[in-house]
């Protein structure tokens, strides 16, 4: 039995700008129904990968297969309908209005304007829809650009930065949109510096280092690979913190307690004795919370601590 349909195809893909390496030999897939998130420090080359797939730019070396057909071929004309971006930069004609722009840009995908009522209400801009686009806040523009990809229901989306602006209530409308999206076999690629929002609503992490692929693969793998371990914080009384500092010495950093607060550390696979332990121990906690590495983490171990900015 054959697996997902590849959406997203890309072999050791390479893009020279003279003696600059943009992309240096990446090799990515993404299938029908799945998101993965692009992330890496500016200048890692995630815009030049997505200006590949949509075959702005050509490779200098590799095989990139978007949708069955390669983005360099004269063919590819036809595929770019079934593709929806929004890039980082959302830039709009202001004179014109919501509606206007939609009108716009679905003649431009040959696409029929039965559903613009219908992005609008997606995207939660309805009250907006016949004002002037240069009227509207920065969220709101990124909500219009996210109606424009949206346009003919894509069986790819391609989104760079794309909750940029949001307020806290969108940006769960957002993420609301793209399961939707996803549920009905729509390949998502996604790229944002937001990495503690993408944790648990992607599948896959693909983090670019200089141009290279460094890292693919669920975040929990990514975790267990680098041997990240989990922290284990305890809250209790002065005295209790001493009895703990004595029962758990080798794992207590005196500059980890502080108010009434303690941080344990230990490896992934004696997460369960530690707590067991402290469970049997007999001191009366306050409160014990459990502290897994954080997809930040895994990003700095694997960028050098480069930053995603």
């Amino acid at each position: 039995m054959s697996g997902p349909t590849k959406h997203i195809d890309i072999k050791s893909a390479v893009k020279s700008f003279g003696q600059i390496h943009a992309v240096g030999g990446v090799s990515l897939d993404v299938h029908a129904g799945e998101c993965v998130a692009l992330v890496g420090p500016n200048g890692a080359g995630k815009s030049t990968l997505f200006k590949l797939i949509l075959g702005l730019v050509r490779p200098t070396a590799g095989a990139i297969t978007i949708l069955g057909q390669k983005p360099d071929r004269p063919s590819f004309e036809h595929v770019r309908k079934f593709i929806g971006f929004l890039p980082e930069q959302v830039l709009f004609q202001g004179s014109l209005t919501g509606r206007e722009t939609l009108h716009f840009y679905t003649r431009l995908k040959g696409e029929s304007s039965d559903r613009i009522d219908s992005l609008f209400q997606t995207v939660e801009l309805v009250d907006a829809a016949d004002r002037r686009v240069s009227t509207y806040s920065k969220g709101m523009r990124q909500r219009l650009g996210l109606a424009q990809a949206l346009i003919g229901r894509p069986d790819i989306l391609l989104l760079d930065e794309p909750t940029s602006g949001l307020d806290p209530a969108s940006r769960l409308n957002f993420y609301d949109i793209i399961e939707a999206h996803r549920a009905q076999g729509t390949a998502v690629l996604l790229s944002s510096h937001a990495l503690t929002e993408l944790e648990a609503r992607t599948d896959r992490v693909a983090i670019l280092s200089n141009g290279k692929l460094v890292a693919d693969g669920s975040i929990e793998a990514l975790k267990s690979s680098l041997a990240l371990g989990s922290k284990i914080k305890v809250k209790a009384a002065p005295a209790q913190m001493r009895q703990l500092s004595q029962r758990f010495a080798n794992r207590c950093d005196p500059k980890n307690f502080l108010n009434g607060v303690a941080v344990l550390s230990c490896p992934q696979d004696e997460k369960l004795s530690l707590l067991k332990g402290l469970m049997e121990s007999g001191i009366p906690f306050e409160g014990i919370e459990i502290i897994e590495p954080s997809l930040e983490q895994v990003f700095a171990s694997l960028t050098n601590g480069g930053g995603n900015g």
